[in-house]
């Protein structure tokens, strides 16, 4: 009989073939006394410069594939490799002890992986695989044995493994490899953002299930639904293949709209723009249409790396940006740290409440000298395109206007130094604060446009962590509350004459693109894969059909009975 597993969906498609199962060894060493504890040293730091060089291979691969911002990641795993915490740690120990080098590793690297599981934020989950990853290559040096027999896979395959190291995902043999499956993992982990990268189909976060798959096991992966079919009847099979053909036609034919203007069934114009974090992410933008970026989240130039990036790294990178996107729309947020993002080396106080503390615009506003290198940054590229500069996560008016005196000031500096600046810089923020939305006719009086970011302004509003398992059914983008505050900003912008976009995952949700349309929105961005898709639904919707929706969709009082209305509507409208 088939068994079903359910995860998450981290990178969409459809996969049938066999699994491989990628069996690491779980090796645990015994304490053994040494009788030279200096050689015992010697032979673990070889044993850590060997893995060094191993990992920078794999970074220059990874490189090589996907660019130089996924290729980061592995500068956090080199970076561990010199971190006194952990590897003096280790040093220490075996002087101090006199004990086999095996041993000692494993403790360590034990209690940092406890510690670090045991957080409540994610990325620093996260991190707890990351020390994984590099405490098994360094293992596997000490003891002469292989790491892991990824690279050796030589048939088609969907691979199996309780969680795939970034590592591991950067090695993969696309030709082999036809997707994956993981126990264990997010949407946000490394494996499946390095998955869409690759665009390979992978659920994450299957469960304890994952663990009964033996290699040669026949295997239907529906990385659209988050669905594995573990031993699935030929009946099975025979649907699955003709789903995957119907998903594969689908795709071409959603590839037939990449030039195509973003354009509703009435003819009503908005703009489908892509969401990015590095200058890598670009050409899925221009291969997809995006008609501009929504949202260049800076913060990953801050990211993975040991020092604040000068003023000309980030001026020649916003400029790249800027030229290759040929003077569409370019809308790059200040630096946005804090909550879930954190810079090791900016060594910023402990807060209980990252999310309620000293986070993005805050933050900027007092490290001026931060935020004017960037500032200066982004004026001086502003020549070269269409920028618009958006400041995130205010609160009050006051912010703004420090944010933009700031601003004022940097650009007449630049001025007298000679330097071009464009004279049309559009100034906006985004809208994640619900005091922002419930203020947004006094804002909108001061800021050039509103982008709102649904992802912040949803779990502020219900007061419920969007990473928080236990809270996540509370993350609800069409519930009443969350649509009022939208049209409220809305109406609030257009009073004044200004646009409003959204760069949220909202933005690209398909029970909310209708709605979205209905209120006005002018912008919708997104990440890459989804622009063609929503082009697909905006062009089959009637902007005048859902502005006369709008009040009966706000009336109602729940987010389940606001998506079986949008579904009975989209249905009829396909009929």
């Amino acid at each position: 009989m088939t068994k079903r597993l359910t995860g998450i969906a981290a990178s969409p498609g459809i996969a049938l073939a066999k699994a491989f199962r990628l069996n690491k060894e779980q090796y645990e060493p015994v304490a053994v006394e040494v009788a030279d504890k200096d050689q015992e040293v010697l032979r673990f730091s070889k044993a850590v410069e060997e893995t060094k060089q191993e990992l920078e291979e794999i970074k220059d691969l990874t490189e090589q594939r996907m660019g130089a911002a996924k290729a980061e990641i592995f500068e956090a795993h080199l970076m561990l490799l010199e971190d006194p915490d952990y590897i003096d740690a280790i040093i220490d120990s075996i002087k101090d002890e006199s004990m086999n080098a095996e041993f000692k590793l494993h403790e360590v690297a034990s209690s940092f992986i406890e510690v670090l599981s045991s957080m409540d934020n994610e990325l620093l989950r996260e991190r707890a695989a990351d020390v994984r990853d590099v405490t098994g290559r360094i293992m596997s040096k000490l003891r002469g044995v292989s790491y892991a027999a990824i690279t050796a896979i030589n048939e088609p395959c969907i691979l199996i493994a309780d969680d795939l190291t970034p590592s591991d995902t950067a090695q993969l043999n696309l030709d082999y490899v036809l997707g994956f499956v993981t126990e264990v993992g997010s949407r946000t982990s490394h494996s499946a953002i390095m998955a869409r990268s690759l665009e390979v189909p992978a659920v994450v976060g299957a469960g304890e299930g994952v663990k009964d798959i033996a290699t040669g096991t026949m295997l239907i992966l529906d990385a659209v639904e988050g669905v594995v079919l573990v031993a699935p009847s030929d009946q099975e099979v025979e649907a699955y293949q003709t789903r995957k053909q119907s998903y594969d036609e689908r795709r071409a034919e959603l590839r037939k709209l990449i030039h195509e203007p973003t354009l509703s069934a009435d003819d009503h114009r908005v703009e489908l723009a892509a969401n990015i974090g590095s200058v890598e992410d670009l050409q899925k933008v221009l291969a997809n249409g995006a008609e501009g970026i929504g949202l260049f989240r800076t913060e990953f130039l801050y990211m993975g790396r040991s020092a604040l990036p000068s003023e000309e790294e980030q001026f020649q990178i916003y400029k790249h940006v800027l030229e290759r996107m040929d003077n569409k729309p370019v809308v790059i947020r200040t630096l946005d740290i804090g909550g879930d993002k954190e810079l090791p080396y900016m060594k910023l106080p402990v807060e209980s409440n990252p999310f309620l503390g000293l986070r993005a615009v805050r933050l900027c506003l007092s490290q001026e000298d931060l935020f004017r290198t960037q500032l200066r940054a982004l004026l001086r590229a502003s020549s070269y395109g269409q920028l618009k500069i958006m400041f995130p996560m205010i609160a009050v008016m006051d912010e703004l206007l420090a944010a933009k005196q700031l601003l004022q000031e940097e650009k007449e500096k630049l001025i007298q130094e000679g330097i071009s600046v464009s004279a049309n810089i559009e100034v906006g923020i985004m809208i994640e604060v619900p005091a922002a939305a419930i203020a947004a006719d006094s804002l909108a009086k001061e800021a050039d446009f509103f982008s709102i970011g649904t992802n912040d302004l949803i779990q502020y509003t219900m007061a419920a962590d969007r990473m928080n398992e236990t809270v996540s059914y509370l993350y609800q983008p069409c519930h009443p509350s969350i649509l009022r505050l939208i049209q409220m900003v809305i109406q609030a912008a257009s009073k004044e004459g200004k646009w409003v976009g959204m760069c949220g995952e909202m933005a690209g949700d398909e029970h909310a693109i209708p709605i979205l349309l209905g209120m006005g929105l002018h912008e919708f961005s997104m990440s890459a894969s989804s622009i063609l898709p929503a082009r697909a639904l905006i062009k089959k919707t009637s902007q005048q059909e859902w502005a006369g929706y709008t009040q009966q969709i706000l009336a109602m009082s729940s987010q389940a009975q606001i998506k079986q209305f949008v579904e009975q509507k989209t249905r009829s409208d396909l009929a």
